[in-house]
């Protein structure tokens, strides 16, 4: 028996949020901007000195895969597991942790 508590948020709370958003959202330009800088650097110069042996795939592969993660996570592309999931599940370890403390009583 879960109890579903709406919470207003003051507009000191809403700015926080809001902040943190744009700052995980310049976060992941930044990792976007340091992935193509860095991966055309690595290219050139796997290019350059050995370009019989492609090696410069591994790293644009795999950090990809992690901006492309990094990606879906700051713009909530699967809502289920955001902030409002996040909130769910306290609220629903803060319950079951009162019905323990209440158990034992």
């Amino acid at each position: 028996m879960g109890i579903v508590m709406e919470r207003n948020l003051s507009d000191e709370e809403k700015y926080i949020q809001a902040k943190k958003k744009v700052e995980n959202i310049k976060g992941f330009y930044g990792n976007l901007i340091s992935y193509i800088l860095v991966n055309a650097i690595l290219i050139f110069i796997n290019l350059y000195t050995s370009p019989q042996y492609l090696w410069f795939f591994w790293p644009l592969l795999w950090w990809g895969v992690g901006v492309v993660f990094h990606g879906l996570k700051v713009f909530e592309v699967f809502p289920g597991m955001g902030k409002e999931w996040e909130e769910r599940k306290i609220k629903e370890f803060m319950e079951k942790e009162k019905q323990n403390k209440n158990k034992w009583k």
